[in-house]
């Protein structure tokens, strides 16, 4: 008798589990401290309920959008995140594959094991890059120029981590695996060690970053109203409403319950993006529905990987876009145009 395929994302954690190092699971999974924020990332998204409407023609759902103006399949985004190369050989490089074979925008770690340049090559859709900000500014500034080169559409900058939030899970365990060498994305030690303590960041940094490149900057970790209306004033182009999942400060607000007042204070100066504890179609749904242009998924990701390489990648994907559509349907709205904040209570 064969197993039963997965059904939902939570099914490929189940899966993905027993295949990882204990040490990998716990360094993945590990949140800050006690872990309240990414319990309680889930937990908001469970206290919104949805007002759904009836008899509208739901005969043909689109879940099409545009993100930052490029074209994508559904509003679902991979989120900057390490340890692909530990679950699979070919790390970044086939993560980046899956989201261009299912026309999403994938983002790029800073800490990759793999380079900007071969992540681009294998990419088959468009690519961000995540980006920490180095002490030397002519660090990062050789990183905002390869990955222009490379051909990325955009800047993520990481504005949450003055310094790593401490995880005990991962703390505890990290050592008892042998991490693979990093790739030379930066000329980095591999992700899982203390190559980066955070730089921290000023509103002075975003302004030098908007003057170095012509690419579109989204701020990564936004979590406040005054940030939010912070970062517009300072003209970029896009914030990550993001509590890094759960993984910096715990104790702070959920990222779904952040966004509301982001997106209020920012206006329509800026796209509003959001990751933290996206596990479900109906989060996608209560997202949009709250003002973010795409929501951004981490951890489900390297689930995928671990079951099955980027066919796992690409399932996970597709499960959580045909999830959204589900819901879009049942819900009486047809397109994600359709979506707005009477969806929600």
């Amino acid at each position: 008798m064969t197993a039963a395929a997965p059904l939902n994302l939570f099914d490929y954690e189940a899966l993905a589990q027993p295949l990882m190092h204990p040490a990998v699971w716990d360094v993945i999974v590990a949140g800050a401290a006690d872990e309240i924020t990414v319990a309680e990332n889930r937990r908001a998204f469970d206290r919104l309920t949805i007002r759904p409407r009836m008899l509208v023609d739901v005969s043909a759902i689109d879940t099409a959008t545009r993100v930052l103006g490029a074209p994508v399949a559904a509003p679902i985004l991979i989120a900057p995140s390490g340890y692909h190369a530990v679950l699979c050989p070919e790390g970044e490089c086939a993560t980046a594959q899956a989201a261009g074979r299912a026309g999403i925008v994938m983002t790029a770690p800073s800490g990759s094991h793999r380079t900007i340049e071969d992540i681009a090559a294998a990419a088959i859709g468009p690519l961000w890059l995540q980006l920490y900000l180095f002490p030397e500014r002519e660090r990062s500034l050789a990183m905002v120029r390869r990955a222009e080169a490379a051909g990325c559409l955009a800047i993520v900058l990481t504005v949450d981590a003055p310094r790593f939030g401490r995880k005990d899970r991962s703390l505890r365990s990290e050592n008892d695996f042998d991490w693979p060498e990093s790739g030379n994305l930066a000329g980095l030690p591999p992700p899982t060690l203390p190559w980066f303590r955070g730089a921290p960041v000023t509103w002075a940094d975003v302004d030098w970053l908007s003057g170095v490149t012509r690419l579109p900057i989204l701020l990564k970790g936004i979590l406040t109203a005054e940030d939010a209306a912070l970062a517009a004033a300072h003209g970029v182009e896009g914030i990550v409403v993001s509590n890094h999942g759960g993984r910096q400060l715990d104790g702070v607000t959920a990222s779904i319950d952040a966004l509301p007042e982001v997106v209020a204070a920012a206006g329509d100066h800026c796209e509003i993006y959001l990751d933290g504890g996206v596990r479900r179609g109906t989060d996608v749904l209560k997202a949009l529905a709250l003002g973010a242009r795409a929501v951004m998924i981490g951890r489900p990701v390297l689930w995928g990987l671990a079951v099955a390489g980027p066919a796992g990648v690409a399932v996970v994907l597709a499960i959580l876009a045909n999830e959204l559509a589900f819901a879009m349907a049942l819900s009486g709205r047809p397109t994600i145009a359709d979506i707005d904040r009477t969806v929600v209570r």
